[in-house]
């Protein structure tokens, strides 16, 4: 009874409260055939806590964790140090347990953290307004193609063949019809600005994008605003804000972003926190929450929620977004990542990083049947395997120790593309780890 605390009067009084002769009866909906007759093959009945807790841990010792061997994983999510400062602050109580501003009046500590969050944001996308974060990345992108709409009142989405994948199919989820996603562009040579249509709300290009090119956002923003279209540009390495020219300075209209490289680890894929600013003329079409500076009635200076028109307020159809909260613990994280940076910290870790993939490209390329397929990059490129299958090579490099990168191809599985590696160096890559991989990579492919 340890893991079924209710007894059998208890579950005859839950029944007939709810009005059912049998457990049974509250699955008579679901179509015959999908229930299982019993428990799955295999699967044990019952067993102990000191029994269970050693088989899952039996199950949990097959993975490669992160750190345990050389790691250069990246397509989106980035294993960079998280000083212990961040860890020690996010899990005081008054932050843990305060996950975002549901009492915003009295939740003064709270907003201000949000507040100075979305000042960061702000100065490094290059925009005039930030709100107080996103689920993530993806959901962020698909927001930002809706409020384009919002802004355009047009309904047409054009997306770079070089956004991550997850991102294209997240916003074609969420915005539906109207949204045309170019074919994957590995070398960034699409000529995008011929796609712009008479219809499109906006055009939406990440640089660095997913196979790690850098794009010149300028000329793209340029021929957007001739046809009346928003550009949103998308970010997954939020790193790279310490090196390169900011979205907003290129033109950007809306800046959308991953911000799990600051203050986050990879968390098995999450939670993350999405970064969203936008300029201040679109400030009322601004999905999500925003925190606003003001004074009480004695002069001092307090904090607020402003521009709230999201779905907890007003109809959902009137509502300038389907999130009704933020990611305040991660974005939390992040501020404080950020503040212990400062912005010298940020550009001498965006520095460290962009050397070591520099470098590691070098070793890499000197490989026989190893192409460096980008012209620029920050620390993440793509390589050809001259015909191999990467996903193959991956699982072989993983046998002799070594997480060597993410096979194209299980983010774009389709013809022509099953011998691309992308390959993502951090700071947590040092000379070691870029030898390793190259000499399993030689020895994989000889």
């Amino acid at each position: 009874m340890r893991y079924l605390p209710l007894s059998g009067a208890d579950r005859e009084a839950m029944l007939k409260r709810i009005g059912v002769d049998s457990i049974d009866a509250l699955y008579e909906d679901v179509p015959p055939g999908r229930l299982l007759p019993a428990a799955p093959e295999g699967l044990p009945s019952r067993m102990g806590e000191l029994a269970v807790e050693r088989e899952l841990g039996r199950m949990a010792a097959r993975n490669v964790a992160a750190g345990s061997v050389p790691f250069f994983l990246g397509a989106g999510a980035y294993r960079h140090h998280i000083p212990a400062t961040v860890d020690h602050l996010v899990q005081r109580s008054e932050f843990l347990t305060s996950y975002t501003p549901y009492q915003p009046e009295i939740a003064q500590g709270t907003l201000q953290c949000l507040f100075e969050f979305q000042t960061q944001v702000a100065e490094l996308t290059g925009m005039e307004v930030a709100n107080a974060s996103m689920y993530d990345g993806s959901t962020a992108c698909a927001e930002a193609a809706l409020m384009a709409r919002r802004v355009t009142k047009r309904r047409g989405v054009i997306l770079s063949g070089g956004l991550h994948p997850h991102y294209a199919e997240v916003t074609r989820t969420l915005a539906g019809d109207g949204v045309t996603a170019l074919p994957a562009d590995v070398t960034a040579q699409e000529d995008i600005a011929a796609r712009i249509t008479p219809d499109a709300a906006c055009v939406v290009v990440q640089s660095p994008d997913v196979f790690g090119n850098l794009r010149d956002l300028a000329p793209i923003a340029e021929a957007a605003h001739r046809a009346g279209a928003l550009l949103v540009a998308v970010v997954t390495e939020a790193v790279s804000f310490g090196l390169l020219k900011s979205p907003g300075s290129l033109g950007a209209d809306i800046v959308v972003a991953e911000g799990q490289s600051l203050g986050s680890s990879l968390n098995f894929g999450g939670p993350h926190v999405g970064l969203f600013a936008t300029r201040e003329k679109f400030v009322r079409q601004m999905p999500g929450r925003l925190c606003g500076q003001t004074v009480d009635a004695d002069g001092r200076r307090g904090f607020v929620l402003t521009l709230s028109a999201r779905e907890q307020h007003i109809r959902r159809e009137k509502a300038t977004s389907n999130i009704c909260t933020n990611s305040g613990l991660c974005a939390l994280a992040f501020s404080i990542h950020m503040t212990l940076l400062g912005g010298r910290g940020l550009r001498r870790l965006a520095m460290i990083n962009h050397a070591g993939a520099v470098a590691l490209a070098e070793q890499l390329e000197s490989i026989p049947g190893v192409a460096v397929l980008n012209r620029s990059f920050f620390n993440e490129f793509t390589v050809r395997l001259a015909g191999r299958d990467a996903a193959e090579v991956t699982e072989r490099l993983a046998a002799r120790g070594v997480l060597g990168g993410v096979p194209v191809s299980r983010l774009l599985p389709r013809a022509g593309l099953d011998d691309l590696l992308l390959v993502a160096a951090t700071e947590m890559n040092g000379e070691a780890d870029r030898r390793a991989l190259a000499d399993a990579l030689k020895e994989v492919l000889q």
